[in-house]
């Protein structure tokens, strides 16, 4: 379990430990969620049955360690970094752990003889306007490639009440009686609560390809706020604020070079999507750019293996500002 520590791989340790599995690893990059869900399987007895392994997604002497002395059967793969306007000023890191990673985290799995690998993806990888989303995009492809490990991956909407998503921070900002903040009144995002998430990729598990939910219909943010501060019984204003960089007012399941396939599970369809036939030669470019830290370089490649990408005002300014002498 990478990202073993989050909100969504946390759920899944619980879920794997209850399930009977053999052994689970969890590996993440943070000491203290590492801490806290070893600590909190050993408070439940399942502590012999969990290997605490602290490192990245891309460090590949790490992982190949780990697989040739545990031989894992199943990977379900959720490190990545997930906040799109923070990434925008981080492009660098964005890629390195959501694309180059995966790509690391699938290599191994396959060299070390994997059965399957379930990635946990976004719908903001469809037609991506931030580098978040375009990363989550390649790390689809890097499922889509041929291997003999099976792979999946399974793009999921918004979380409720996972960190730094919207609920938490209204729920922050009406406590203080601070304005709640929505990016524009026509803003619309779908959700799931965490147990229809863990319920989804239970289902994934063992299939290939891409794969997508249908959802409910989309809700209008502002519309949330509203529900949330009447529930409150506080007096607080709605501000709206500019979009942010790589913020789009729709997300969708769906890009325009894609169709819906057939039914994958109960609540699940596979998603027709194009394949690169160059896409390790592609992966192992982007990652000479990402150690020599050649942004306009990296913005080059990830723009010719997403060609729905559009990056944001923000990165563009700031690879012009590269270019200026």
């Amino acid at each position: 379990m990478t990202g073993a520590g989050g909100f969504i791989g946390a759920e899944m340790v619980r879920v794997f430990a209850a399930s009977g599995a053999e052994k689970i690893l969890l590996l993440d990059l943070c000491e203290q969620h590492l801490f806290e869900i070893f600590a909190e399987m050993s408070a439940r007895g399942c502590g012999t049955r969990c290997v605490p392994v602290l490192g990245s997604v891309c460090d590949r002497a790490l992982l190949d360690a780990v697989f040739e002395e545990h031989r894992p059967d199943l990977i379900l793969h959720a490190a990545a970094l997930k906040h799109a306007p923070l990434m925008e000023s981080n492009p660098i890191a964005a890629v390195a752990t959501n694309a180059l990673g995966t790509w690391i985290v699938a290599d191994a799995a396959e060299r070390h003889a994997a059965r399957h690998m379930l990635l946990v993806s976004t719908d903001k990888a469809v037609a991506p306007r931030c580098m978040m989303g375009a990363a989550k995009r390649i790390a689809e492809l890097v499922m889509l490639a041929p291997s003999r490990t099976s792979r999946a991956a399974l793009r999921l909407v918004n979380v409720i009440g996972s960190p730094g998503s919207v609920g938490p921070l209204f729920a922050s900002q009406i406590a203080r009686g601070a304005p709640v903040t929505v990016t524009h009144p026509g803003a619309r995002r779908w959700f799931l609560t965490l147990r229809e998430t863990t319920q989804l990729l239970a289902e994934a598990m063992l299939k290939t390809g891409v794969l997508v939910s249908q959802p409910d219909e989309p809700v209008r943010i502002a519309e949330l706020a509203e529900r949330m501060i009447a529930a409150s019984g506080r007096d607080v204003p709605i501000v709206f604020t500019a979009p942010r960089p790589g913020d789009k007012l729709d997300e969708v399941l769906l890009a325009p070079d894609e169709q819906l396939g057939s039914p994958a599970a109960l609540h699940l369809r596979h998603v027709l999507s194009p394949v690169r036939e160059d896409l390790e030669s592609h992966l192992v470019r982007l990652e000479a750019a990402l150690a020599t830290r050649d942004l306009p370089r990296l913005l080059h490649l990830v723009e010719d293996l997403v060609p729905g990408y559009e990056p944001s005002a923000l990165l563009r300014e700031h690879i012009a500002e590269l270019a200026r002498p």
